[in-house]
């Protein structure tokens, strides 16, 4: 019999379908609660997010580009610092760096993973630019946890705080450990289309430092210790309650949504191993990737990117530039190491369709386009 669901359904309105009854009740049950200001959703979220990742704190904020924020205010990584970061990343990655006050100085990446490269991060530090570097902020970009190994060992020498993005991260795990327990601290946001996301926005961070993590929990509401005096200055975010409340009901699936992610992620790789025209994601061994987004690469992208438009299936480009090459940030390409591989990955990038609600048929249909492409 067939269908009248559509091939490409909207995503992320199917996940809120998904849990309609108990994100429904979970709202009312907060709007009923009288306390709509860090009461006991964010609490209990808090406490279930730290359990999730492994970690001994967890701290709700606004969203991931405040958690960033907070990490390094909370350090006291702000003026005259600098803060290396892979440049390709979504730009929130570079706004909180300068949000906290320090300054923004980009490495390149791993083409294989997408991931800060270990290698450039090392020819900055070793670089007269990378005397001030004071913090580096690890993306685990797409879902693929960075060399963390590699990263621990060149921030032991060279002094520096190690920080995780784990925006597209969610669920993604290094030698069994999942990523937010790995660094200082970890800032996640729950943007709706993140792996873990609220319907509007939110964040937290996650820590095992008690001391930071009370810092950050003062930095996040005016510098309150004692309520209406600020003994820091401080600034306003705040999860929402009842977001907390509808990400209580997302967490319970989260680990069964990252596993339809994989597995389709998995068919697309089987699929598209043998298509000439593009190279498919990989995997490090010892990691597990989130599979937030499925990211291929093509010498022959942009023809292939309206191939596939033409044909209804939704693509998109993560991102259409690196920060160094936005008009904001190209004055700290002077400061930075070559970006070779982030310019040429900027070039080749092509993001398909993934989501837990897609059906492998939906995946054949993109591998089938695709195919007719190289044809």
């Amino acid at each position: 019999m067939p269908s009248d669901r559509p091939l490409f359904s909207a995503f992320p309105h199917e996940d809120y379908l998904a849990h309609q009854p108990e994100i429904d009740a979970a709202v009312q049950r907060t709007l009923g609660g009288n306390s709509y200001i860090l009461g006991g959703e964010v609490s209990a979220f808090e406490q279930e997010f730290a359990d999730y990742t492994g970690t001994r704190h967890s701290i709700g904020v606004a969203n991931g580009t405040d958690a960033i924020e907070l990490i390094l205010r909370a350090l006291g990584i702000g003026a005259g610092a600098k803060v290396a970061v892979p440049s390709h990343t979504a730009v929130a990655s570079a706004s909180g760096i300068s949000r906290a006050g320090a300054a923004p100085v980009f490495v390149d990446i791993d083409l294989e993973t997408f991931t800060l490269s270990p290698q450039s991060l090392q020819r900055l530090l070793e670089s007269p630019h990378g005397k001030d570097v004071r913090a580096v902020l690890a993306v685990h970009l797409y879902g693929h946890p960075a060399a963390w190994e590699e990263l621990s060992a060149i921030a032991q020498k060279y002094n520096v705080v190690l920080i995780e993005d784990c925006a597209q991260a969610h669920g993604a795990t290094h030698h069994g450990r999942k990523v937010g327990g790995l660094g200082r601290a970890a800032a996640f946001s729950f943007y709706p289309t993140k792996n873990l996301g609220a319907i509007g926005d939110g964040g937290a961070i996650t820590t095992n430092d008690a001391d930071l993590a009370d810092r950050i929990r003062v930095i996040r509401q005016y510098g309150w210790k004692q309520r209406y005096i600020s003994e820091c200055e401080g600034v306003n975010s705040r999860l929402d309650e009842i977001q907390a409340a509808i990400l209580r009901v997302k967490l319970r699936t989260l680990a069964a949504s990252i596993r339809t992610r994989r597995e389709l992620a998995a068919h697309y790789n089987e699929k598209l191993s043998l298509c000439p025209d593009v190279v498919v994601p990989d995997t490090c061994a010892g990691c597990e990737h989130g599979r937030h987004l499925y990211v291929i690469r093509g010498t022959r992208r942009d023809a292939l990117m309206a191939h596939l438009s033409a044909r209804g299936i939704p693509v998109a480009l993560h991102y259409p530039a690196a920060v160094h090459q936005q008009p904001a940030y190209q004055h700290v390409t002077a400061i930075s190491p070559p970006l070779t591989n982030t310019e040429l990955a900027v070039s080749q990038i092509l993001t398909l369709p993934l989501h837990p609600y897609l059906q492998p048929d939906a995946v054949d249909a993109v591998c089938d386009a695709i195919a007719d492409f190289s044809a």
